[in-house]
C-alpha cells in the first residue's frame, strides 16, 4: 500500500529534455508537446523555468489560455531564494509564484561542496533557503516538489547533511523530495541502497530523477521505485543533456507490463508509440529506431529462424505484445505494417477502422507505401485524416484543381549580407468553377508559394484569410544522396483557434513544401465546412 497516495509520473521534457544538444523548442513546440504528453496520461508536465528566460515565461503565459490539460498538472521549475534575501522579495521566487502553475518544483543543493563552491554560502544558510522558499510557496497555495541536485554524490560526501536538506524541505511542506543523479554515474544497486536508507531514516516521500551517463537511467529509476520511491521523473524519448534523462516511456512500460503497476490511466500506454514519434517530429530529432518499446525496430524480425518461429507463436521472439504500447511486429521479409498504431490513430480521428478489417488492411498498406517513399503521419494528423477520408469514401477532399505553379528567386549583386532574397510565385488553379491566376511575393520560395496559393483560393473561399503558416520543418531523409536526397517537410497551419500539421515529400524542398501547403489549406477548408 502506498502511504503517500497515487504514484507520480512526472515529465520534464520541456525543461530538462530541452537542454539536449541541437534541440531547440519554440513556445508553439512546447505547447504542442505538452498536449501530446497529456495524451500519454502523465501526472505532471514540467513546462520550464519562468523568469529565467523569456521563452519559458511566455510559455506559462500562453499555457493559461491555450492548454486544456485533461490529465496532467503543469509544473514550474525554479531555484530556492538567493542567500540573504527573503523568499517573498526574491524576483525568481516571484516568477514561480506568478507563473499560474499549480505545482512548483524547486531545485536545491544537497551536496555540501556545491553549497560552498556554487552558492558561496554556508550550509546553514542553504537549509534556510530551502525552508523559507518551500514554506512561502506553500503559503501561497502551490504544491511544492523539491529536486535535490547532486544528491547521490552529496550523500557519499556528507550523508548527514544531504539527509538534512531532505528533512528541511519535507518539514517545510514539500510533498516530494526527488533524489537527483545529476551526473548520471550511479548503478542500480547503489541507488536502491541509498533510497532504502533515505526512507528508513527520514520518512520523506522520495522521487527519483536519473540521468543516463552510465547507461542506467531507466534501471536506476526502477531500482529506486522498487526501494520505495513513489515519484519518477524523466523525458519522453530519453531527451536531455549529455546522454539524456531516463526515457519515461521505457520506465512506465516496464512498470505496467513487467511489474504490474498501473501508473498511467487505463489504456493510455497503447498510445505510447504514436506519441513518442509525434514528439520526435515536433523536436525535429529523428526517432531512434532501436528505442525500447516504441522504436520502429523494437519488434522487427529478419528472415530465417526468427521469422519461422514467429509464424507459429509471436511470443517466441518478443518480450511483450507490441500492441500494449501501440507498436507492431514487423517481419522484414514481408514488412507487416503498423495496424495497431493506424487503428488507434484512426479511432482518435473518429474513424472506426477496427470494425472493417478489409479497410484497415487497405489503409495500412497505403500508409506503408507512402512511408516507404518518405512520408510520416505520426505528427501530421491532418494529412493522415485526409488520407483516411480518401480511403473510406473513395474520394480525397478537394476544393480546388491546380493547373500549374512556379516560383523564382531573384538575387541582386548589390544585396547586403543578411538581406532576404525576394521570391515570386505564380499559381494557376480552378475553384468554384472559376480560373484564378495569382502572383505572390515572399522572403523565400515557400513563403511566396504560400502567399500566392492562399490569395488564389481566397477568391473562392474567403475563410482562408484566417489561415497562417506558423511552423515549418525540413528533414533530409537519405543524406548520402547529397543535394539529390529525398526531402520531407512538416508544416503547421493555424486558423487562430487551433492548428494542424501536414506533410509533403519530394526530391527538393520546394516540391515537398507545395504538397504540405496544399494539404494544409485543404484540411483547413474541410474543418471550416467549406
Amino acid at each position: 500500500m502506498d502511504l503517500h497516495g497515487a504514484f507520480h509520473v512526472y515529465d520534464t521534457t520541456l525543461r530538462d529534455g530541452a537542454q539536449q544538444e541541437g534541440l531547440n523548442l519554440s513556445v508553439a513546440d512546447k505547447l504542442t508537446i505538452a498536449k501530446q504528453l497529456d495524451g500519454l496520461g502523465v501526472g505532471y508536465i514540467e513546462g520550464g523555468w519562468p523568469g529565467a528566460n523569456p521563452k519559458d515565461t511566455e510559455f506559462f503565459r500562453r499555457a493559461r489560455a491555450e492548454l486544456d490539460l485533461k490529465h496532467a498538472r503543469l509544473a514550474a521549475f525554479g531555484s530556492t531564494r538567493k542567500a540573504g534575501v527573503a523568499a517573498a522579495d526574491d524576483p525568481q521566487v516571484a516568477a514561480l509564484r506568478d507563473s499560474g502553475a499549480a505545482v512548483v518544483t524547486l531545485v536545491a543543493k544537497s551536496h555540501d561542496r556545491h553549497v560552498d563552491l556554487a552558492l558561496r554560502t554556508t550550509l546553514e544558510e542553504n537549509l534556510a533557503m530551502v525552508r523559507d522558499t518551500v514554506a512561502h510557496l506553500r503559503a501561497e497555495g502551490q504544491q511544492v516538489f523539491l529536486d535535490a541536485e547532486h544528491f547521490f554524490d552529496g550523500y557519499r560526501a556528507n550523508r548527514d547533511y544531504a539527509l538534512e536538506v531532505l528533512r528541511t524541505a519535507y518539514d517545510a511542506g514539500a510533498e516530494v523530495v526527488a533524489l537527483c543523479d545529476t551526473n548520471g554515474g550511479m548503478l542500480p544497486d547503489w541507488v536502491s541502497d541509498v533510497v532504502h536508507d533515505v526512507i528508513d531514516t527520514t520518512g520523506v516521500r522520495v522521487g527519483i530523477h536519473a540521468h543516463n551517463d552510465s547507461g542506467c537511467a531507466v534501471a536506476n529509476s526502477l531500482a529506486a521505485i522498487e526501494a520505495g520511491a513513489s515519484h519518477v521523473q524523466g523525458c519522453i524519448n530519453g531527451y536531455g543533456e549529455r546522454t539524456g534523462n531516463a526515457d519515461l516511456v521505457s520506465v512506465v512500460a516496464n512498470l505496467e507490463l513487467k511489474l504490474d503497476r498501473a501508473v498511467l490511466p487505463p489504456g493510455f500506454l497503447k498510445d505510447a508509440t504514436r506519441i513518442a514519434h509525434a514528439v520526435a517530429d515536433v523536436t525535429n530529432v529523428p526517432p531512434a529506431s532501436r528505442q525500447p518499446y516504441v522504436g520502429t525496430s523494437a519488434f522487427a524480425h529478419k528472415a530465417g529462424l526468427h521469422a519461422s518461429a514467429i509464424k507459429v507463436d509471436p511470443d517466441l521472439y518478443q518480450h511483450t505484445d507490441p500492441v500494449h504500447v501501440g507498436n507492431d511486429m514487423r517481419l522484414l521479409v514481408s514488412d507487416m505494417a503498423g495496424r495497431a498504431s493506424i487503428e488507434l490513430k484512426g479511432r482518435e480521428l473518429g474513424y472506426d477502422l477496427g470494425s472493417d478489417k478489409e479497410l484497415l488492411t487497405r489503409v495500412t498498406a497505403r500508409v506503408k507505401e507512402l512511408e516507404a517513399t518518405g512520408y510520416t503521419f505520426e505528427a501530421a494528423d491532418a494529412s493522415f485524416e485526409l488520407l483516411l477520408e480518401e480511403m473510406v469514401s473513395g474520394r480525397r477532399p478537394s476544393y480546388f484543381d491546380v493547373e500549374s505553379w512556379r516560383v523564382i528567386t531573384e538575387t541582386l549583386d548589390h544585396r547586403e549580407v543578411g538581406e532576404e532574397a525576394v521570391s515570386e510565385a505564380t499559381v494557376k488553379l480552378k475553384a468554384q468553377g472559376e480560373r484564378h491566376v495569382v502572383t505572390g511575393e515572399g522572403n523565400g520560395p515557400v513563403n511566396a508559394l504560400d502567399q500566392a496559393l492562399r490569395k488564389a483560393i481566397g477568391q473562392a473561399f474567403p475563410e482562408v484569410v484566417k489561415f497562417e503558416l506558423i511552423d515549418y520543418k525540413v528533414r533530409i531523409l537519405d543524406q548520402g544522396h547529397g543535394t539529390d536526397a529525398i526531402t520531407r517537410v512538416l508544416i503547421e497551419t493555424s486558423d487562430g483557434e487551433s492548428s494542424w500539421v501536414t506533410v509533403g515529400v519530394g526530391h527538393n524542398v520546394i516540391e515537398a513544401s507545395w504538397g504540405a501547403l496544399v494539404d494544409g489549406l485543404t484540411f483547413g477548408l474541410r474543418r471550416h465546412g467549406a
